[in-house]
């Protein structure tokens, strides 16, 4: 059996770095305004009634906005937007106050935002939050879903970008 051990943020980020995730932005759409953000907290959470999981850092915009409109996206990366990633996750200061800008996409049935070129989405309706320390956790019932059998996931691990498409790094 194995003792308890200290350990630091530090250890504990290097240690879940080595779960390979694939890579999603959360967009949103609330009182005619649109945000997103990179996620790869996200996860499937019952078939009946059809929801997912997604995790969000507390008083983020996004957060904020899925609060106030009651609606997310999960728009589920290809292998070719890891810019896309990048710039949602805020890499990008100078498009920060306008991600979207120069991006294609649409609205879902539900107004929250669709990336086009990714390989798959979910449009979702809040149906319960919860506290999750530092973050704040999305239940969301999926009201319309998509995937592009043509493309492959963009992936992330041990902080870094790889394709399946041979496992490289992008």
């Amino acid at each position: 059996m194995m003792k308890e051990m200290a350990f630091d943020a530090v250890q504990f980020r290097k240690v879940l770095s080595r779960f390979a995730t694939g890579v999603a932005v959360v967009t949103t759409s609330a009182e005619g305004q649109v945000h997103g953000m990179t996620c790869n907290a996200f996860c499937s959470i019952s078939i009946s009634p059809m929801s997912v999981l997604v995790s969000l850092a507390k008083h983020s915009r996004t957060e904020r906005m899925i609060n106030d409109g009651g609606v997310f996206a999960v728009n589920v990366l290809s292998e070719s937007q890891k810019e896309i990633s990048e710039r949602f996750a805020g890499k990008h200061k100078d498009k920060e106050a306008h991600r979207f800008q120069d991006i294609a996409w649409t609205r879902a049935v539900t107004g929250a935002p669709i990336l086009l070129g990714t390989q798959a989405y979910l449009d979702c309706r809040v149906s319960t939050n919860f506290d999750g320390g530092t973050h704040t956790l999305f239940v969301g019932t999926v009201v319309a879903v998509h995937a592009d059998e043509s493309q492959h996931p963009l992936i992330f691990f041990q902080s870094k970008y790889m394709g399946v498409n041979g496992l490289k790094l992008l």
